[in-house]
């Protein structure tokens, strides 16, 4: 019988159900029943309902980068400390102090306004400066945690770093206004000038703010500017505090001048005075890598001074930097497996938040010491430390059993407190190390609907993937599922900017068989595609696996497709990949060659990738119905016989021909053709017996079919010889992309046969005759081809 597909068209959505009558066992819901652990698997029926895609949102979040930053009074360049540093190579130069007069002080640079999208309904202005207002008020209520909690552990942290919080005690406005005075009729001395910014720094949040724009508080900044290396150090250092709550501009003057002269000073100072003026450009959001890098070599030549408090402080500053000192690695790793006992739980993520950050490498050695502490405490941990001990734990593809079934216990109580940023890297640590859990996952699926507006672009595509990369659909898919779509919709302006988030997000949907068409258009379009070309990510193997799949599996569609030679110059990529990573893996090269001797030689297998957007391989093996292989591989078998030097089988009569001369003039080759013959029988004849019927009266040569036709009543098999990767860690459950492999391979006419490594790997220390027999019963199953014909 034929498959069937069924492709239902929905307002900008395509959700596409397969019913396939051959190769199935059982629905899809029990196949998952199977293969997970008991308990694992969500119980009931697919769901047929119809989706609705709800209306695309009345308002947008436009993207903030600033990570894990708390809005402050004032407004401000949005920059981290140490987000651009010379390349390497290149010289790097101190600012210096400037003596011209300064202009007012200015407040951060305008927002560029954002341009209507032209894919959905068409967006006003007017309704994206609302949304502006609106994104304000929803990032205070779901503003990201401060990464600076461990300091309330520890009081050695006072000396260590800035508090940005309110002043303790605020002055009266007008002392303020006496201090602007006597500066602008020139009463302030340089020795004042450090006690007037600590003062007005004490100013009450209203007049603070109004005090950039203060012609007199611009003529204080320019006393300061030329008198900077009059003051002290500790001086110095407290006119830099005070520019903290001041809200001063990033890119101000007086910041300037003290950075180039705090370079200046930095090998005459203390590690805990670096370490505190380090904190300070990090709460003024000012990019300082030439400080950086005199903080990290002073660290490093006096790592033995280090205490406890300022070994974490520092990890802090590195990650805050985005900044790896390579030479600090190994004496971080051991301080780290020195003081393990002694962090405290805060510390402890900290430390991991600052060495993912700045993409630090750890040994699986201490990450593991690391998760081994974690595991036994998780319940006495913040879910903030913990999601960035699970930063890390991702971060080094360590797979750690113990934490994760503590986490299964742990975490899904705290989805509903958790923000979104949160629940993202909680759902991309379970997907990417292949760890399926269904309460955790159900939890996430049931809170993320009501959070929904609060995500980013990247957090919507990593949840999707996670879902998608699970291959798990929850309780409430249809409200899970068309709340993030719709929020893509919401965040198309991102994607321009950040193609990868749309691709990745398309990916994961397509896993579980949902096609939004209108964002499939938007990004199989040819100008989106050249967006793709300058990410920094190659993307290019994700464009063709969504491309593909849309073809396949959407045939209505009517949208955008990838250019035809753009899919040529990715399966040549695919298939170069394969021969020089899949194909040479022992357990494919095994199969293949058992398969050969079975059926008959090369021209009975096929090792390529039948789909190249899946990016694995395939065994192809064809079969009549009544079960004799066809050939059909002839380029193969030419090939081999080249690499055999043209050898045949050494018959009786090929060996009389040898020793007596060619009998009717016939050629060496036809005399091959004839030789090959009975291996020939072999193949057809096991089949046929399998299956009951009579083996050939006699062999005949078979034409070779014509590439991609269908011969009448001909099975084509697709062999999966599939590894540890195809699956959930520790289970038999098929990831998403090897679940979409095979539904596509059912939906173009495949009978998949699985030969999965619990059964495939221990025969490979078993005898030939028992690999063939394994291979045999695969092949040739009865009902496997009853089925299918």
């Amino acid at each position: 019988m034929a498959t069937v597909l069924m492709c239902r068209r929905l307002p900008r959505l395509s959700r596409v159900t397969a019913f396939s009558t051959t190769a199935e066992r059982g629905s899809s819901k029990s196949k998952k029943e199977n293969r997970d652990k008991p308990g694992a698997a969500k119980a009931g029926t697919e769901s047929g309902a119809t989706i609705q895609l709800l209306k695309p949102q009345d308002y947008r979040v436009l993207y903030n980068p600033a990570a894990y930053a708390k809005g402050r009074a004032g407004s401000r360049q949005h920059s981290s400390i140490g987000d651009t540093f010379t390349s390497p190579g290149t010289t790097q130069t101190f600012p210096t102090a400037s003596s011209q007069a300064l202009s007012a002080v200015r407040n951060a640079l305008p927002k560029p306004k954002p341009r209507p999208s032209t894919l959905l309904e068409q967006t006003s202005l007017a309704t994206l400066y609302e949304e502006e207002a609106e994104r304000e008020k929803r990032e205070m209520h779901d503003s990201k945690e401060d990464p600076r909690v461990f300091h309330k552990g520890r009081p050695e942290y006072r000396s260590l770093s800035c508090d940005s919080a309110e002043p303790a005690q605020t002055l009266p406005a007008e002392e303020g206004d006496w201090i602007l005075q006597s500066v602008a009729g020139g009463e302030a001395s340089p020795g004042l000038l450090p006690d007037f910014f600590l003062r007005l720094s004490r100013l009450p949040a209203e007049r603070r703010a109004a005090l950039l724009s203060d012609p007199s508080f611009g003529a204080l900044c320019h006393r300061a500017v030329t008198a900077i290396g009059l003051f002290s150090t500790p001086d110095l250092i407290q006119i830099l505090k005070a520019c903290v709550p001041l809200a001063v501009p990033a890119s101000h003057p007086l910041l300037k001048a003290c950075e180039a002269e705090f370079c200046r000073r930095a090998w005459d100072m203390g590690l805990e005075q670096l370490l505190l003026v380090a904190d300070c450009w990090r709460c003024l959001e000012r990019s300082v890598p030439s400080y950086l890098g005199i903080l990290f070599s002073y660290a490093n030549l006096h790592w033995k001074e280090l205490t406890l408090p300022q070994f974490v402080q520092l990890l802090y500053i590195i990650g805050e930097g985005r900044r790896s000192p390579a030479d600090l690695a190994q004496k971080v790793e051991s301080t780290i497996l020195k003081h393990l006992d002694s962090f405290t739980l805060e510390e402890l993520g900290a430390i991991c938040l600052g060495l993912f950050k700045s993409l630090s490498g750890i040994s699986e050695h201490v990450m593991r010491r690391i998760a081994d502490r974690v595991s036994l405490q998780m319940q006495d941990m913040s879910t903030y430390a913990l999601v960035n001990v699970l930063k890390m734990l991702r971060y080094t593809r360590m797979d750690h059993v113990p934490l994760m079934r503590e986490l299964g216990k742990v975490i899904p109580a705290r989805i509903p407190a958790t923000n979104i940023q949160g629940i993202m890297h909680i759902t991309l640590t379970y997907s990417s190390l292949h760890f399926f859990d269904e309460d955790v996952l159900a939890a996430v699926a049931t809170s993320l609907p009501s959070k929904v507006s609060y995500c980013r672009s990247k957090d919507a595509a990593k949840v999707l993937w996670s879902f998608g990369c699970l291959d798990y659909e929850p309780p409430n898919e249809e409200e899970f599922y068309s709340s993030l779509i719709k929020q893509l919709h919401a965040k198309l302006h991102e994607f321009n900017k950040f193609p990868e988030h749309l691709l990745t997000a398309l990916l994961g949907l397509a896993f579980v068989k949902r096609f939004p068409e209108e964002l499939i258009d938007f990004a199989l379009r040819e100008e989106f595609v050249e967006k793709t070309r300058g990410s920094k990510y190659e993307l290019n193997k994700d464009l063709f696996t969504l491309g593909k799949s849309v073809e396949i599996e959407c045939p209505t569609y009517q949208g955008s497709h990838l250019p035809p030679q753009l899919c040529q110059e990715f399966t040549e990529m695919a298939s170069s990949f394969a021969e020089r990573e899949i194909y040479v893996r022992p357990e494919i090269v095994e199969a293949t060659s058992l398969l050969e001797s079975m059926l008959g030689g090369p021209e009975y297998v096929k090792k390529h990738m039948i789909l190249p957007h899946t990016r694995s391989s395939d065994l192809e093996v064809r079969l009549a119905t009544d079960g004799q292989p066809i050939p059909f591989n002839f380029k193969d078998s030419v090939a081999a016989k080249k690499l055999k030097d043209m050898g045949v089988s050494l018959t009786d009569d090929l060996m009389s021909q040898l020793i007596q001369g060619r009998a009717h003039n016939r050629s060496p080759m036809e005399v091959g053709k004839e030789a090959r013959i009975p291996r020939q029988d072999r193949g057809a004849a096991a089949g046929a017996l399998l299956l009951g019927a009579a083996p050939p009266a006699g062999a005949t040569s078979q034409a070779e079919p014509q590439a991609g036709l269908w011969q009448p009543r001909e099975v084509r098999l697709a062999l999966q010889v599939s590894n540890r990767n195809h699956f959930c860690y520790g289970s038999r459950r098929l990831l998403g992309l090897h679940c979409l492999k095979r539904r596509q391979l059912r939906l173009l006419g495949y009978v998949v046969v699985e030969i999965p490594f619990w059964e495939w790997f221990p025969l490979l220390k078993r005898t030939r005759s028992e690999k063939l027999s394994y291979l045999h019963y695969k092949v040739f199953c009865p009902e496997l081809l009853t089925r299918a014909g």
